[in-house]
């Protein structure tokens, strides 16, 4: 009886840990740099690109990861689902439709941002 506790104990106790670590990686990824606004085609994941969706381009990111894109100097911020690669120019880490875009209060153009990853949809 008491092997079964301690074996359950010990089962409740990796799961908790795994729960931790997997929420912690997702919530620990930050990055900064420069967002652009891109429209237009096939994505890399093989939907249609809609400037009208919160979606966006990132080098590295999962596919179906929820971003959280924050403008430095506006401090608006809007929630985007990675769909696609890119940018590939230095020194730009994401890649927004125009609706991603407009929502922080870019438009067109470049603005300085911070990215925190929220999760996987």
């Amino acid at each position: 009886m008491a092997m079964l506790i301690l074996v359950r104990s010990i089962a409740v106790l990796v799961a908790v840990f795994a729960v931790s670590m997997l929420s912690s990686k997702a919530e620990a990824f930050t990055q900064s740099g420069i967002a652009s606004v891109y429209s237009g085609g096939k994505t890399a994941n093989g939907e249609r690109a809609h400037s009208g969706a919160l979606t966006a381009a990132h080098r590295h990111l999962p596919f179906g990861t929820m971003v959280r894109v924050t403008h430095r100097k506006t401090g608006r911020s809007v929630v985007v689902r990675i769909n696609d690669r890119g940018p590939f120019v230095r020194g730009r880490v994401i890649d927004l439709t125009p609706a991603g875009a407009r929502a922080i209060g870019l438009g067109y153009g470049l603005a300085p941002v911070s990215l925190a990853v929220l999760g996987r949809n």
